[in-house]
């Protein structure tokens, strides 16, 4: 049989698969099966392409490789669109379009400037500038300004938001009260940067049979993890398993 027979019958066979299991409706099967490569690609064009077009996995890849091509798109955009309206909606989109892309400064500016009026004291823009001020190196002043949204909000919770308190107070030089946050951060994180960050800090402080602790808990969720969750946290997982070899 050719390789282009082949890989016709993978496809028919692979997208009669996705019918069942998607619960299609069963005549994509019969032409799925009657006319090979043409019934592969419409399947593929009415059916998967939409679903990948909502679908939040697919959406960041495609996300990824137009960051790639253009990085500072998005960015762009985003200024040409406060340029054009000096709106509070707009200068939060570039704010964190700003961020995202590494211009602390920008962001911290546009963050300080969005915070006024009925926006003072927005949870959000205010949790932006703290990561805007940890970016530059500011980090007194990001857990001075996550100590306001916290008297502000108190009811506002952000699980990227504490491991930034966390980290700022840890290099505000304050250890007891670091540990206090990273014990709390790590309860509910949905990750292990949390968990690999405290083992550091442990680390450094001299507690290694804690940080030891810490980074086998890594790797022991990891086993269990699927797939999926073990290639979004490989970092840390590979930072886990160099730290435990350096600790035994």
């Amino acid at each position: 049989m050719s390789p282009l027979l082949l890989l016709s019958f993978a496809l028919q066979i692979a997208c009669c698969v996705h019918v069942v299991r998607t619960g299609r409706p069963l005549y994509w099967v019969f032409i799925l099966l009657l006319f090979s490569f043409l019934a592969v690609i419409i399947y593929f064009i009415a059916e998967i392409l939409p679903e990948l077009r909502h679908h939040p996995s697919a959406r960041r890849t495609v996300r990824s490789m137009r960051d790639r091509i253009d990085p500072d798109r998005d960015r762009r955009d985003a200024a040409r669109l406060l340029k054009a309206a000096d709106t509070p909606a707009n200068r939060r989109r570039l704010a964190e379009e700003s961020l995202r892309s590494g211009d602390y400064a920008h962001a911290s500016e546009l963050y300080g400037q969005a915070l006024k009026g009925l926006y003072a004291t927005d949870p959000d823009l205010m949790l932006g500038l703290a990561k805007a001020q940890f970016g530059l190196g500011e980090s007194a002043k990001a857990r001075a300004t996550l100590d306001a949204l916290i008297a502000a909000n108190p009811s506002f919770r952000s699980v990227d938001g504490h491991l930034l308190y966390a980290r700022a107070v840890e290099d505000t030089a304050d250890a007891a009260a670091a540990i206090h946050e990273y014990e709390a951060v790590v309860q509910g994180y949905p990750g292990e940067e949390a968990r690999a960050r405290f083992g550091l800090l442990l680390k450094r402080l001299g507690e290694h049979a804690r940080a030891r602790s810490l980074f086998q808990e890594i790797l022991d969720r990891s086993d269990a993890a699927p797939h999926y969750y073990r290639r979004e946290q490989q970092d840390w997982i590979a930072l886990a398993r160099r730290e435990l070899a350096s600790l035994d």
